[in-house]
Parts: C-alpha cells; structure tokens; sequence
C-alpha cells in the first residue's frame, strides 16, 4: 500500500502565524539594539507591519477552514435508506458521504508512516536484544543444559496489522513470536483437530503434538534418553506423551524474565522495560517505555506480545497459548482424553503477508483494498460505542481483526486476483461489498473459512504448505458462536453501517464536519433497522 503524507491545515496555519510573529518580533528587536537613534520622521513605522502581516496570515486560515464546511453545508444530502433497499449503490456516490470517510480516514484512522516506522525499528532494536541474551543464557528451566535443553532460536518473527499494512489508530501494539528450538534427540507428529467429530468447533483450529523418536533413533534407548525432556515439557495424552502449550508458555515467561533482567541495565540509556506475565491464557507482553533523556522525535509508549513459538516448517508456526476455547468460557473436558494443556494455535502470518504481497502484484496501482480493510475495522470500532463490557467484548470477539482480514481474502479471491474497480474512485462500493458479505457469512449465507488450512487454502498458491496444513479439514472461523449472537452481530453491523454518515459527522475528523447537519432526509426520519 502506498502511502503519503497530508498536510494538516488545523496546524499548518497556525504555525506558520506564530513562526511569522516571532521572526518579525527577533527582527524588531535586533533592529532596535542596532540603531537606537534612528527615529522615524512624523512618527511613521518604517520596520516591517507586523500587525498587517498577522492579520492576513489569520484571515486565510480562516478562509481555508471556512472554504470546507461551506462545501460540506451545501452539497446534497444523502436519500434516505428505506428498509428494502439495506445497500444501495447510490449510498456512496453523494460527494458528501465521500469526504467524511476520506477526512475519517485522515484524521483518525491512517498512521503515520514515519512513526509506524520508527516504532517498528525500535521495537526490532529491543526484541533483537532480548531474544540474543535468551540464546546466550540457555535453558535454566526443568533440564539444567546440555543435549534436551529447550532455547530460543536466536531470531523473532514480526507479523500483525503492523507489519501488513493495514494497521489503524496508534502505532503501540505489536506481535512478535519467538521461535524455541526443541533438542535434536526431540522430533514432533502434529495432528490437526478440525475432523474430530465431537469436539466443539472453537476447538477445530486447534494442534496436538506427539513425541517421536528421530529418524534412526532406536526406541527403547530413545525413551530413556527423552525422558528428562517429557517429564518437563510434556502431559499424557492417551498413552502418549504430547508438547504442552501450558509447560511450554510457563517456561517461556521465566526465561524472558532473567533474559531481560541482563538486558536492562544496557537499555537504560533508551527507554525502560518491564515484562507482565500472561498467565496460562495470554502470552506475557514486553512494555517500553521511553526514558526522559530520550529526545527522539517518537517517544512512544508501546507494547509487545511475545508469543511462544515451534516451527513446523514453510514459516507455518504451532504457537502457545491457543485461541480460547470458548467464546463463553473455558470447557472443563474435552472428548477422547483430549487435554487443555495440550492444545496449540496455528500461526499463518507468514503465509497470509505472502498471500497479501501476490494480491498487491496483481492488483493495479493505487488499489484501495487495504484502505477498505482499515474502514472496515474503523466501521467495527464505531459500532462498539454504546454497548455495555460484555456485549462489546462478544461484538470484538465475532468481529475480530483477522476476521476480517480473512472476509477481505474470501472477497477479493472469490473471482480471482482483482483486476479492476478496487481504485480509490469506487472505494465506497468496495466497503460496501465487504459489509455485505460479512453481514451474509453471520447469517450463514455464506461460509467463511480459514485463508490457509485445509486442502481449499488460498496461500497455497502462493507457497507450499506443511503435509499436516495441506490435509486438514477446513475451518469456519465463525461456528463457534451460536445463531443468536451471530444474529445481533449482523444486525449491529446493519444499524452502523445505516447510521455511517451520522457517525462519521460526530466521531470523525475536524470539528468542522461535525457542526455540518446531516441531509433533511436524515434530519427528519430515523433509520430503520432490518432485522436479520
């Protein structure tokens, strides 16, 4: 996604009156110390007009601000939605509608590229750093040292919105996973979860990890040699010993403690940090924070979730803790001796960044996909106002972040690569189309699947897949939730999205646009709400 820069009239203005001022005041004063005793004939000023200059400067920023809410104030408005017209192509081709998301955009979605850059870099310089002092410590855990001990890899992974370009609000939250290297006397059969007939489908998504025995390794003597490594890191899992996500995250946060410990006192100088557990559901978050002598241009406070990770190969990572289980909780038992301890998330990141890389090759220049992706986030971010602690955590939950990275996949590989109308002039009529094939997949018209696993997985056309991926059964993000919360959701999505321009004038952008009255139509009917 390209980006560029804008340049902000709400502070250009004003900073050009006061550089003005104070450059005509240092003249005023350096003039007078210089010559004292020239004195005007008549009393006439003959130094620069200062007063004139201030006047005109403040005259034009008021003319510019004026010359937006004078073209916003009469354009026409909006026809009002009636119920058996819910996405009307006509919605977004008023101007007026155009400019509240363009200016929504601006001014309270779009980073800036050069703090999200400088951000990025500094979060590298510190993880970089504590990751290297966790390889150079080893493995004080279960196993003293030697040929079963558990480690860092050496390298870390960045992967999220930050590092896919579609990235909204501010700039101070990251993803990072740690890959662990697991002893070489230590090789794993993962197992897919998703074709378990009576397993709960938030569990489809889920991974088991055996212990096997190394290509050439002798069985008998293996066992005894990995039983240290088992007895550590491992639980019973009907008769076998299976990877637990839960001793392996417990491990995780301990090791980064004392690696963090020997790093601190060489990153006092540039910021502080402190490291807060997660506990067996969260992996444990790296805070930095910016000292009081650091006088760089992004003094940021920023937060980093470093998430424990075993490579299965072709960048595809088993990552712990997995998903939560459930949308309403935890499940005290799983079917078939399955335990909780034992389960693991899948992490794809590598795969969907190339996946979005292909789609961004083939699209034309200036595509708006990634710009609607941002939209549709905001658009989730707008319906959550209102709405009590629980209702908005279940709306953040079925509206997720990869949700709905993965309805802007299933849209744009639907008939293909996009090959045209994804540029900037029909950017309302992409947004809509993804409002409304989100809003079909909550009522179950459409089904959305995982972008990767599965033998359907897009990302395999764009780079080869572990065996244990390629032959997993597909899975639908949102059968974990029941019909009713699916249904409110979709309903919710239909009641922001009617109510777009309103919101938009109240949250979004210059202040400007929020004194502007919504069009007649919407002044003196309500919106009405479809139901489901």
């Amino acid at each position: 996604m390209s980006v560029h820069y804008t340049l902000n009239l709400r502070v250009f203005w004003p900073l050009v009156t006061g550089l003005c001022t104070a450059l005509v005041c240092l003249y005023h004063v350096l003039r007078g110390s210089g010559d004292d005793r020239a004195e005007p004939p008549d009393g006439a000023d003959s130094g620069f007009p200062l007063l004139k200059v201030a006047v005109l400067l403040l005259l034009g920023y008021i003319l510019l601000r004026c010359r937006h809410a004078v073209r916003q104030r009469f354009l026409p408005g909006s026809p009002r939605l009636g119920r058996h017209s819910t996405f009307s192509p006509k919605h977004f081709r008023e101007p007026s509608l155009g400019i509240l998301l363009e200016s929504y955009y601006e001014h309270e979605v779009r980073l800036s590229p050069h703090v999200l850059g400088h951000s990025k870099a500094h979060v590298s310089r510190i993880v970089g750093e504590l990751v290297r002092a966790g390889r150079a410590r080893g493995s004080p855990g279960p196993i003293p040292g030697g040929a079963l001990a558990l480690a860092f890899r050496g390298d870390f992974i960045q992967v999220g919105s930050a590092y896919e370009q579609h990235k909204i609000r501010r700039p101070d939250g990251f993803d990072v996973l740690v890959p662990l290297r697991l002893p070489p006397l230590v090789a794993l059969e993962p197992r897919s979860l998703g074709a378990e007939p009576a397993l709960a489908p938030a569990f489809h998504g889920c991974f088991v990890c055996a212990l096997k025995a190394p290509p050439g390794a002798s069985g008998g003597h293996w066992l005894r040699d990995c039983k240290p490594f088992a007895d550590g890191f491992c639980v019973d899992v009907l008769g076998r010993r299976h990877l637990s996500a839960t001793m392996v995250l417990r491990w995780f946060q301990s090791h980064l403690q004392r690696s963090l410990a020997t790093v601190r006192y060489s990153l006092e100088g540039r910021c502080r940090v402190s490291l807060t557990p997660g506990g067996l559901e969260q992996p444990p978050t790296l805070h930095i924070l910016p000292c009081r002598t650091d006088y760089g241009c992004c003094r940021l406070s920023m937060a980093v979730r470093l998430i424990p990770a075993v490579h299965l190969g072709d960048g595809v990572f088993l990552v712990a803790p997995p998903p939560p289980p459930s949308p309403v909780g935890p499940l005290s038992e799983l079917p078939g001796g399955l335990r909780t301890d034992a389960l693991w998330g899948v992490n794809t990141a590598r795969q969907e960044q190339k996946l979005l890389s292909w789609l961004q090759e083939r699209a034309p220049p200036g595509a708006c996909y990634l710009k609607c992706l941002q939209l549709l986030k905001a658009l989730r971010d707008l319906g959550a106002r209102g709405l009590d602690p629980a209702a908005a955590t279940q709306w953040g939950r079925i509206l997720s972040s990869y949700m709905l990275k993965t309805v802007l996949l299933a849209v744009l590989l639907r008939e293909g690569a996009p090959v045209q109308g994804w540029d900037e002039a029909h950017l309302g009529e992409r947004l809509e189309e993804l409002v409304q094939f989100l809003r079909d997949c909550l009522l179950r018209r459409h089904t959305l699947f995982h972008c990767v696993l599965g033998p359907g997985g897009a990302a395999a056309e764009v780079g080869p897949l572990p065996k244990v991926l390629r032959e997993a059964a597909p899975v639908d993000l949102l059968a974990a939730f029941d019909r009713h919360a699916r249904e409110l959701a979709a309903a919710r999505l239909l009641s922001t999205w009617r109510r777009l321009p309103q919101l938009l004038r109240v949250y979004g952008g210059p202040r400007y646009l929020a004194r502007c009255p919504p069009p007649r139509s919407q002044r003196t009917q309500g919106f009405p709400e479809d139901e489901p």
